[in-house]
């Protein structure tokens, strides 16, 4: 670009001046990542508006990492957001007022300019498609106390319960990490995720109504879209972005565990998303798809700076053809192909979907033939028979 399209971007455009961070930290904004220079302050010509700040710390060598920390910030034209480093808690913490705004002028002033590394516009569009419902009150709504979104903050996940690979990985991570974390870093700071019941229980309903509730979880989602979301659709997609890049970026597993919930809340339903809920469903499947899509093109060509990084949730458990996600698809896409009527967007969404997982994963899904879908015996992701006590 030329030099009077450049000068009026940097105007335009937020910055972000972080001070005093060490060189080799992994560092990323959105769906951009790098490894830390020894000039860098921080990332300029930033698009306004909803945006995920992410980095992890390494020792002196930049062979090792500690967890990620992420935050998400919604900004303004021209805004500049300052932090700076804590050498002893190893993240990013804000500046007192009046030192911000002396920083803030000196860079609208172009005196860190060229310590500024520019927002990558290429990719934007990109990141666009991966947070397009994310809004500045749904980051208000949803994110911890404090803002910082990290695996630090969530104990109690790793802790309890049975373990895939994946969160192994990340417990042993968090036990053999050198990270010098207080006792406020500890303590329990989660995000405000929306509660998703696995399994619909109601006292007085008999056991045959309650397995048809669990069977369609239509009438769970219009409860929560009701009760949680004040009816507006765009707020729980907001949320399933939040998560997913939450997860995805800042490795919270908090989130995946959030991410999952909503989708199998969603693939669980079998009357809303042909009738009652259809563009809904259709905004769903546009969401997921693109989601999906990044997801496995990062998996293909993350460079060597990003791979030798903090462990990744998207791993091969995540995306194997017995994973809760193909069950999930496999019912879904059974319904809405099958179905004698049915929205065209939907569909053709539905379709796009099925050809993705198809193409990238080599993943089969065989069409119901009449008699039902097989499910092995053991099989987590069966419709559920619930019994009632007698």
């Amino acid at each position: 670009m030329d030099a009077e399209t450049a000068l009026e971007l940097v105007k335009k455009g937020a910055a972000l001046l972080f001070l005093d961070v060490p060189q080799h930290t992994l560092f990323g904004i959105d769906t951009q990542i790098f490894s830390v220079g020894p000039n860098f302050k921080g990332i300029k010509m930033i698009p306004p508006g909803p945006h995920f700040v992410y980095y992890s710390s390494s020792n002196r060598g930049g062979s090792e990492f500690s967890p990620m920390i992420g935050f998400f910030i919604d900004l303004n034209p021209s805004e500049v957001i300052v932090r700076k480093w804590d050498p002893q808690e190893e993240r990013l913490v804000k500046v007192p007022e009046e030192e911000e705004e002396r920083y803030s002028q000196a860079v609208k002033s172009l005196e860190f300019d060229k310590y500024l590394g520019p927002y990558t516009l290429s990719q934007y569009g990109e990141w666009k498609m991966l947070s397009n419902y994310i809004t500045k009150s749904v980051i208000e709504r949803i994110e911890p106390i404090g803002g910082d979104i990290t695996v630090i903050h969530e104990p109690d996940i790793l802790e309890n319960g049975p373990k895939t690979a994946m969160e192994e990985a990340l417990s042993e991570q968090l036990k053999n990490t050198n990270v010098p974390t207080s006792d406020d870093m500890l303590k329990k700071r989660g995000c405000y995720y929306t509660k998703i019941p696995r399994l619909i229980k109601k006292k007085g309903v008999v056991s045959q109504d309650l397995t048809s509730l669990n069977l369609d979880k239509t009438s769970l989602l219009e409860s929560i879209l009701m009760k949680d979301y004040g009816g507006t659709e765009d707020l729980l997609l907001g949320e399933l972005q939040f998560a997913f890049i939450a997860f995805l970026m800042g490795q919270s597993l908090e989130a995946f565990l959030q991410w999952k919930a909503i989708v199998h809340l969603l693939f669980g339903c079998t009357e809303a998303p042909l009738h009652s809920r259809s563009r809904l469903f259709t905004k769903f499947m546009k969401v997921v798809y693109y989601q999906l899509k990044y997801a496995l093109q990062k998996g293909q060509t993350d460079n060597n700076v990003a791979a030798k990084g903090p462990i990744t949730l998207l791993d091969d458990s995540f995306l194997s053809s017995n994973s809760f996600l193909h069950h999930l698809c496999k019912e879904f896409f059974s319904l809405v192909l099958e179905a004698p009527v049915v929205d065209g967007d939907l569909l053709s969404w539905t379709r796009r979907l099925k050809e993705l997982l198809e193409t990238s994963l080599g993943w089969v899904f065989q069409q119901n033939n009449g008699d039902g879908v097989f499910y092995e015996e053991d099989d987590e992701f069966a419709p559920v028979v619930v019994m009632t006590d007698e």
